[in-house]
């Protein structure tokens, strides 16, 4: 089919319209004229059509095209080379920004070597919309990295992220000739699986989160990662690296005051320096720091044991882990359906109480399971109010059934006394012996 010349012109109208300006310029002479107006120059009167449009064209660049960019857009419109370029390839593009009313715009050049090689068409079509759109996927891809190698619990680094820190640094060992400096610290979250079971996955959360904050605030200026369940690593350099031993001292320190007010998480962590002359790579250096993490959390155990024993009255007799399970799970019961006010629970064999996080933490008591409690509970009651107090204990240690209902004074932590009412009662063992007493603190 032969297209006319009408046909034609609309053919060649319709393709100019997906471009911002048009020009069509004669080589030799240089003269040109304007197809297409461009719109985005409007206000730098460029006439229609001249001659020596490539003379223009560089003293145009000189007032639109940004900065960083000018040196490139002058070589792109010097005629010896868009000739040199055009005749290896019948067109070819450049991208470039243009200041315009103090805005920036992308712009992209097109060159096109007409069939005669008398003449060239420039084009220039405004792509700031599809800069933006491109800036937007690579902003929401580097976004998506970013949360592949995030922990979604605690929002630091994960184990994908750990994997390919520890590849970096082998691939540094391997080709650093003057070594480098490096230590990894592991820790673990005490108790977890125990928290899990007996408060639930929300509580185990909120402690692994406050692990998380710990171990950050103590290691400012290194990466922390999330590399399992309850375990976390930390890669230390520079000031972190230097000050190791004594911010891990820190670390095991603040654990230590947690576990006896039960205030905080407990961590246990170990601490291992990159060591050329015995290490092999990054993963011998975890091991180490491993070995002595766990060193420090059978540490951590003993000292919470001797804690357990070390309460008014010298040493007691240690209630077994399976009655303290026993319990926590009477005491979970207990307080799904007591309601509002403080909740506690003992097993008056082993003298051993579990009262709640609330109470421990309004009165700042030392730990939410207590030996010898009568003993430690006392201290808190106002002075005028003990007598009673004590007649109800010490008519529970007989062995009377009768629990009474009792009103008295107690300290918070910040000093001052609230009224509170209480409800007790007494469970007995199979031969009728009182085993358990629990009951529930209601303020006034």
């Amino acid at each position: 089919m032969k297209i006319d010349q009408a046909a034609f012109n609309q053919i060649a109208t319709t393709l100019a319209r997906h471009f911002d300006s048009l020009y069509y310029v004669e080589i030799e002479t240089g003269n040109y004229c304007e197809f297409v107006s461009a719109r985005m120059l409007e206000g730098m009167n460029i006439p229609e059509e001249g001659d020596d449009f490539f003379a223009r064209s560089k003293e145009n660049a000189h007032k639109v095209v940004h900065p960083d960019d000018l040196e490139r857009v002058l070589r792109f419109h010097d005629k010896d080379t868009i000739l040199y370029n055009l005749a290896l390839h019948d067109s070819y593009t450049l991208a470039c920004r243009l200041i315009l009313n103090g805005e920036i715009i992308h712009i992209r050049h097109i060159d096109i070597m007409c069939e005669d090689r008398k003449h060239i068409i420039f084009c220039m079509e405004n792509v700031e919309e599809e800069h933006r759109e491109k800036e937007e996927q690579r902003k929401n891809l580097r976004s998506a990295e970013r949360m592949a190698r995030r922990d979604e619990l605690t929002g630091i680094k994960n184990k994908k992220a750990f994997s390919e820190a520890s590849r970096s640094i082998d691939e540094i060992l391997r080709s650093d000739e003057n070594g480098f400096h490096f230590g990894i610290v592991v820790c673990d979250v005490n108790d977890l699986k125990l928290i899990n079971d007996t408060r639930g996955h929300s509580f185990g959360d909120e402690a692994l989160q406050r692990a998380s904050h710990m171990i950050c605030d103590v290691f400012k200026h290194s990466p922390v990662f999330r590399i399992g369940g309850d375990e976390f690593a930390v890669i230390i350099s520079g000031a972190d690296y230097e000050q190791g031993e004594n911010l891990t001292e820190q670390l095991i320190g603040e654990s230590i005051t947690n576990g006896r007010s039960s205030s905080g998480p407990v961590v246990a962590c170990g601490m291992a320096k990159y060591d050329p002359e015995k290490d092999f790579g990054f993963a011998s250096v975890f091991k180490r720091a491993d070995r002595l993490m766990y060193d420090n959390k059978s540490d951590l155990k003993a000292r919470k044991a001797s804690d357990e024993l070390k309460r008014p009255g010298g040493r007691v007799k240690t209630i077994p882990e399976k009655l303290k399970r026993k319990l926590d799970v009477m005491f979970g019961a207990y307080y799904t359906i007591a309601g509002e006010g403080y909740v506690f629970l003992t097993d008056l064999k082993y003298d051993f109480s579990r009262w709640s996080l609330p109470l421990v933490d309004d009165f700042k008591l030392e730990s939410e399971y207590m030996y010898h409690v009568e003993n430690i509970w006392k201290d808190y009651i106002h002075p005028e109010d003990l007598n009673a107090y004590q007649d109800a204990v010490n008519l529970l240690m007989s062995g009377s059934p009768e629990v009474r209902p009792l009103c008295y004074r107690a300290r918070k932590a910040d000093g001052t006394y609230v009224p509170l009412r209480t409800r007790g009662f007494v469970l007995n063992d199979e031969k009728g012996s009182p085993a358990y007493f629990g009951g529930i603190l209601i303020p006034e």
